[in-house]
């Protein structure tokens, strides 16, 4: 009966975590940008006894274990905007953003330009260019993004000749699933994982992407794992319950 609720407490333990999870894909249905994470587990085997002097051997107890969370990359839709700073990025590549904590990378491609001319994230973060950061001029008009993320303008009112302001910097991972989630909406990349040139993916202009979570199917899964919770527990109970039978059954001594 140990076992059975050693096993049963490492899966609510696992159930719980993926109960997090699937609360903060819900939180963020709306976020734009925003990538889902899913949950791993698998099996721990583990011997229950640890004498040597069995006529059988003994038999393995499978516990449940929670081995980590991947992050679901895969493309959100895109929503038309007409706004021209907004960008969404067609393939696997992610915007470059300099931030106070240091260079930061995110799908989100909802800009604008500041009082200084950068072009920036919603959160004041500056978006990078090839060169460096994007910056405008107060008489800029007609701002174009080109597939490439290659930005042009028309300078002034009259003239008709377009000034590029600078490129999009597109990078990709070989190892994205090594980067870390930071708020914001923003991933960071460790030690060992340096990002690298996509000259594959492109941009659309007057778009933006939306989170990849579907509010149905993460509604589905948080019900499945509560019921699954429950379900545990009521096995939890009646393994308790049959314990505290056994216990009164052999105290009860004949008169």
């Amino acid at each position: 009966m140990e076992n059975t609720l050693l096993v049963a407490l490492s899966r609510q333990m696992s159930l719980e975590r993926q109960i997090d999870i699937i609360s903060n894909n819900v939180a963020n249905v709306n976020t734009t940008g925003f990538k889902a994470d899913k949950s791993l587990f698998e099996e721990y085997l583990k011997s229950g006894a640890h004498e040597d002097n069995f006529s059988v051997r003994d038999r393995r107890v499978s516990f449940v274990q929670d081995h980590g969370t991947y992050h679901d990359l895969s493309s959100g839709p895109n929503e038309l905007t007409k706004n021209p700073l907004d960008v969404a990025i067609d393939g696997k590549a992610f915007f470059a953003v300099q931030t106070s904590g240091g260079e930061r990378y995110t799908r989100d491609g909802s800009f604008q330009i500041n009082a200084q001319g950068q072009l920036v994230t919603t959160g004041g973060d500056v978006v990078q260019g090839a060169n460096g950061p994007l910056v405008f001029q107060p008489t800029d008009r007609d701002i174009n993004i080109a597939k490439d993320g290659t930005i042009t303008v028309r300078e002034g009112t009259t003239t008709q000749t377009d000034s590029i302001r600078g490129k999009l910097r597109l990078v990709s991972f070989d190892a994205p699933q090594r980067l870390q989630k930071e708020g914001r909406n923003f991933f960071s990349a460790p030690a060992g994982v340096n990002p690298i040139p996509d000259p594959k993916s492109s941009v659309n202009q007057g778009y933006v992407e939306k989170s990849n979570v579907n509010a149905v199917t993460e509604m589905s899964r948080m019900i499945e794992v509560m019921r699954t919770y429950q379900n545990v527990s009521a096995l939890m109970q009646q393994q308790s319950d049959l314990r505290k039978t056994a216990i009164q059954s052999l105290a009860d001594v004949p008169a």
